[in-house]
């Protein structure tokens, strides 16, 4: 059997193990088109020979940048790896100008691009870095298909070159240089050797609930993300048949279509699963809409391991045939398990959806610990509403004195690309220091508090951490994004982007006489006046001098595309705070 030392190792052990008729599946013109292991290989390995003869050395630097994840991703990532060279995976949604930033630091010299609209982009660009050639996953005039590398490497004779290059990456060598989208400043590249990767794989594997060579999982978070890109290769482990969403928007259709047992998901997500389903139960009439609501009151009720007694398990199981059924039905019906990461997630959805039957295995990592620190498991007691579960094997999490969580182990990267003094700045030793707080509790489990650079200190001297106010706030179904500001002022106070969707449907339901703008709605006394219920609901957990005392509420949705948000969608609260000056100003009347 492979050993797995190398991330090219992977789809060679699930060759040997599980050689699966459908190893990769992508939809192409309305069809489902399925990739066996063997072919995903043969593929590689002929993108291999025709690097060689493209004159690709050990550590050359090959960009990919797809706005989908595709079996095509997954072929180019063997291809580049086995021939010594290194994979650059761009988000796609950057603008062009970060493009350039992120080809010419890493020293891209090939780029392989997912459609027309990365391809006018990496093209603006082209001509200021040091790329020789750019081709395309689609068919687009004027841009070389990726497939012509398949015909540049049908001759094998140089099959023993790759096979040598492949014996010569040592697990330490340079996998992947991952760009940090950052909430600040210039994105930083993240170097990652394979063994950072590989055995943060095979540790992660104990804590994902896979079924060998039975398990379909739908795959649609960015690949270029870490997250993404290790469950990836912990499915091809598993022998599980790789599924890729269409889109983000056609998750659902996807969903239904190919009935997935496992998928990760970020919060933002299952927020807007869950605001759907609510509002579509809303619209229900008479009794219809009484047990719906009966539902979701016994859902946000749940806990885990039976713990609430056989009376709340008698009715949760009512309400699982009668309106939990249909919220998993509207996600193939087969799906077991979630894995979410990326930023905090609420409680609520947490019980909600594992009511219905579709547990959220909440996790914490980040790119620079390749990236699983800890992750939850419903087996042998690894869950617990609230933590990010428990560290996984080979992961030593440290508290240091200020609160802030230190990580050891073979995970932690190898530096920032092309910047020392940075790297020196968040290492002590074999610590990585992760800028989080967090407590590890008496059984084990670990709580991520807030970043420690996001605490800030009111003109009075009292410390705020603003994610624990932001994080309990997002529980409102009113209140869709949130940001606590007041470093240096008297007090605390708050942006917030409302929930319009559900606040549509809700001056519907009262019968407001309010116009359903954006605008209208952020003007409106009655909604301010009912957005100030929320936070006095939530004020009264929190210290005095933590409370938030004034918002303002803004018209616009957060988005990346605004500036709000970077790809991971992480708020840039410097630039909200420039975006939201006006009101910054008219909250502390400056």
């Amino acid at each position: 059997m492979t050993e797995i030392t190398r991330l090219f190792d992977f789809p060679y052990y699930q060759l040997e193990k599980h050689n699966l008729e459908a190893a990769l599946v992508t939809k192409k013109k309305g069809e489902w088109i399925k990739t066996s292991t063997k072919e995903y290989l043969d593929n590689a390995n002929a993108v291999s020979r025709a690097l060689l003869r493209l004159g690709i050395n050990k550590n050359d630097k090959i960009a990919v940048i797809s706005s989908t994840n595709r079996t095509e991703w997954n072929i180019m990532d063997i291809g580049i790896l086995q021939t010594g060279a290194q994979n650059i995976p761009i988000y796609p949604t950057i603008s062009a100008e970060d493009y350039e930033y992120v080809l010419n630091h890493s020293e891209a010299i090939y780029c392989f691009v997912s459609d027309k609209e990365v391809l006018d982009k990496v093209n603006k660009v082209k001509d200021k870095t040091q790329l020789k050639e750019v081709y395309c996953f689609d068919d687009i005039d004027g841009c070389k298909h990726y497939s012509e590398l398949f015909k540049l490497g049908e001759d094998k004779s140089n099959q023993d070159e790759v096979q040598k290059r492949k014996d010569a990456v040592k697990p330490t060598d340079l996998a992947t240089i991952i760009y940090t989208s950052g909430t600040t400043g210039k994105p930083k590249g993240v170097m990652l050797s394979h063994d950072n990767i590989t055995s943060n794989v095979l540790n992660s594997i104990p804590r994902v609930p896979l079924e060998d060579g039975e398990t379909r999982v739908l795959s649609f978070l960015p690949i270029c993300h870490i997250f993404e890109r290790v469950l990836i290769y912990v499915y091809q482990y598993a022998g599980a048949t790789i599924y890729f969403a269409e889109s983000i928007d056609k998750i659902g259709d996807n969903a239904k279509e190919i009935k997935p047992n496992l998928m990760s998901v970020v919060p933002r997500l299952l927020e807007k699963v869950y605001d759907k389903i609510y509002a579509k139960g809303d619209e229900l009439s008479g009794i219809k809409h009484k047990l719906f609501h009966w539902a979701i009151e016994l859902g946000e009720q749940w806990k885990p391991y039976k713990e609430n007694g056989s009376w709340y398990e008698f009715k949760l199981s009512i309400a699982r045939k009668l309106i939990f059924s249909k919220w998993k039905d509207a996600l193939g019906g087969q799906l077991t398990t979630m894995v979410s990461g990326s930023a905090p997630l609420q409680p609520r959805l947490v019980r909600v959806f594992s009511a219905a039957g579709m547990n959220i295995m909440e996790g914490y990592g980040l790119t620079e610990t390749s990236p699983v620190v800890s992750v939850g498991m419903y087996k042998n007691k690894h869950f617990k509403i609230g933590t990010v579960g428990k560290p996984i094997k080979g992961v030593e999490v440290k508290i240091a004195d200020d609160g802030e969580l230190l990580i050891k182990g073979r995970n932690v990267m190898l530096g920032y690309f092309k910047d020392e003094i940075k790297t020196n700045e968040v290492m002590s030793g074999d610590y990585f220091h992760t800028g989080d707080k967090g407590e590890i509790d008496s059984e084990g489990f670990l709580k991520i508090t807030g970043r420690k650079k996001e605490m800030f200190k009111t003109s009075g001297g009292k410390y705020v951490i603003p994610t624990l106010l932001e994080n309990d706030l997002k529980q409102s179904r009113f209140i869709e994004q949130v940001m606590v500001i007041g470093e240096g002022q008297k007090m605390p106070a708050a942006f917030i982007q409302p929930n319009f969707i559900f606040i549509k449907d809700w001056i519907d339901r009262k019968n407001q006489n309010i116009e359903k703008t954006n605008q209208a709605i952020c003007d409106s006394d009655i909604i301010k006046s009912r957005i100030q219920k929320e936070l006095d609901t939530c004020n009264c957990k929190f210290g005095k001098w933590e409370q938030i005392k004034r918002f303002e509420l803004t018209p616009d949705v957060w988005s990346l595309e605004g500036g709000h948000l970077t790809p991971t969608m992480k708020m840039k609260r410097k630039i909200i705070k420039e975006i939201y000056k006006d009101l910054y100003n008219k909250i502390y009347d400056l």
